[in-house]
């Protein structure tokens, strides 16, 4: 079975930690789109995160990290593009649950606020999680974004 194209996308605050994560993802097989800010100067997060979650929305990415200074501003950004779940995650824990539960497309990061360890773990976890379906099914239909 082929791995899902991951798209990233970060603002300046979330640069080096999305360029980190993007190499782990090549290292592991992953196809990868990443979207950028390709440099450490100021960026508006929320031209980012929409564009990322276009760009999962509309399939050219199965999966996506975004990732800013809190996580925050850019999850909600994300939020804003029907077809996309972004959820912001800061452990394991709710890296799994983001994806058995809620079908969350986009994990979010944010970079000032957890770990380089933390960070791979919720990427581990976010990619290797399937959706549980059943009783979620439902729930997520009323989101209003497909499931």
């Amino acid at each position: 079975m082929s791995k899902p194209t991951v798209a990233l996308a970060a603002d300046h605050a979330g640069f080096e930690l999305k360029n980190l994560l993007r190499d782990e993802l090549k290292a592991q097989g992953y196809p990868v789109l990443d979207l950028g800010t390709n440099a450490p100067d100021s960026v508006d997060y929320p031209d980012f995160g929409r564009k990322l979650a276009q760009t999962v929305a509309d399939g050219q990415a199965q999966l996506g990290v975004a990732v800013c200074g809190t996580g925050i501003g850019i999850s909600i950004a994300a939020n804003r593009v029907p077809g996309c779940r972004a959820a912001l995650c800061h452990d394991v824990t709710s890296a799994h649950l983001c994806r058995e539960h809620n079908d969350a497309n986009v994990l979010a990061l944010g970079a000032r606020l957890i770990g380089v360890e933390t960070a791979r773990d919720c990427l581990k976890a976010f990619l290797e999680t399937p959706f549980a379906g059943g009783r979620h099914t439902r729930r997520v239909e009323k989101l209003g974004q497909p499931a």
